[in-house]
């Protein structure tokens, strides 16, 4: 059961009990808008991933702004936007098991929903309960185009997995899942685009024997923040999947922009708010954000436009902030803002969204309580 709200809607940013998942209403805004122009200028789909923010009311939003759906990764995940309202939903990973292939094909008859398969045993399993609920699923093959982690080898195998898709009466071969998820952090340009040129290459070897088997790709669904305009500008994937865009966090700022900007094209959008619980000691203030208000695989947070202070040697309820020489100490009962490592583990410690407006300014105050959908969908 979700626990209470962590303010009422109209109360200061002060007033904010912590720990607590803040969002920059304006800044989520000029990210969702950004890169749906972005999208919409290079001529493909953008069908953004839904992991990130696990939110029916951000998806809607996406989908406002011209995508045709999102992407989950779990059957779960997909159940709860489904039951919001979102009708267009592909479980980007591999679904395994006769309980969960069961649910997935039960979703299908109330949305359009796809899924992915990288082996044939899974094709018969899917078939089958689509078969038994009286639905029809969308299959993209997913092929390994340099993560080494799910799918077929580039070439070949994929056509094979196709005619098999296209004798079942209940699925339907949609094309092929060919995203390059390490790629994304790679930190220079140059990095990301060596990746996903080696990625394209992959793609290409792919499509050659499935069009020569007489099937064509509706779909070539991959990218992610980090190279979507590489995967986006090359005539090869036309259904872009980014997620962390929305939010960004403080892992995707170590990477070096495209484009030669001075700034990177998306905002931080997604804050933890803490309290100082503790300043006796004049080397360090304990706040209330340890492991468990944060995710910290990649890295620790940032603390928001305060250079001279940092994160660390968090425990399960407390995270420890060291000073810099000649940093300005915080008092006991300050409030801080840290940025993230990572977005998307982070959202799913949350019950609730306090979408703030006028952040960053003495009006600061709470315009929208939005519950976390799909927290703790993980199967």
């Amino acid at each position: 059961m979700p626990s209470s709200p962590p303010a009422d809607i109209g109360a200061p940013l002060s007033a904010v009990d912590t720990p607590a998942l803040l969002l920059d209403l304006d800044a989520m805004t000029r990210n969702l808008e950004r890169m749906a122009a972005r999208v919409r200028a290079l001529g493909v789909r953008l069908r953004p991933h839904a992991k990130s923010h696990k939110s029916s009311a951000i998806a809607a939003k996406q989908i406002a702004l011209g995508a045709i759906g999102v992407c989950c990764q779990k059957v779960s995940e997909a159940e709860a936007l489904v039951a919001d309202g979102i009708d267009n939903v592909l479980v980007s990973n591999e679904v395994v098991g006769e309980r969960k292939l069961a649910r997935l094909a039960a979703l299908a008859r109330r949305a359009r929903v796809g899924a992915c398969i990288d082996q044939q045993e899974s094709i018969g399993l899917l078939a089958e309960a689509a078969r038994a609920a009286g639905s029809r699923i969308d299959v993209l093959v997913e092929i390994d185009v340099g993560a080494r982690r799910c799918g077929v080898a580039p070439g070949g195998a994929a056509s094979a997995l196709a005619a098999q898709i296209a004798r079942c009466d209940n699925l339907r071969f949609a094309g092929l899942q060919a995203y390059h998820g390490s790629a994304q952090h790679l930190r220079t340009p140059r990095e990301r685009r060596a990746a996903i040129d080696a990625a394209q290459a992959a793609v290409e070897e792919t499509l050659g024997p499935l069009m020569s088997a007489g099937f064509s790709c509706e779909t070539v669904g991959g990218a992610g923040t980090g190279t979507f305009l590489i995967e986006g500008g090359s005539g090869v994937w036309n259904e872009l999947q980014p997620g962390s865009y929305v939010f960004m966090d403080q892992d995707y700022a170590r990477n070096t922009p495209d484009e030669g900007a001075n700034a990177p094209m998306f905002e931080h959008a997604l804050f933890v708010l803490a309290t100082v619980m503790s300043a006796t000691s004049p080397d360090q203030a304990v706040i209330d954000a340890g492991h468990k208000a944060l995710s910290n695989d990649s890295g620790f947070p940032a603390v928001w436009q305060r250079p001279d202070i940092s994160y660390h040697r968090p425990s399960d309820e407390h995270g420890m902030l060291a000073y810099a020489e000649g940093a300005k100490r915080l008092a006991w009962g300050d409030k801080v803002l840290l940025v993230p490592g990572h977005c998307d583990p982070t959202v799913n410690l949350y019950d609730w969204y306090v979408g703030v407006r006028g952040f960053g300014t003495p009006d600061a105050h709470v315009e929208t309580l939005w519950p976390v959908t799909a927290r703790g969908a993980v199967t």
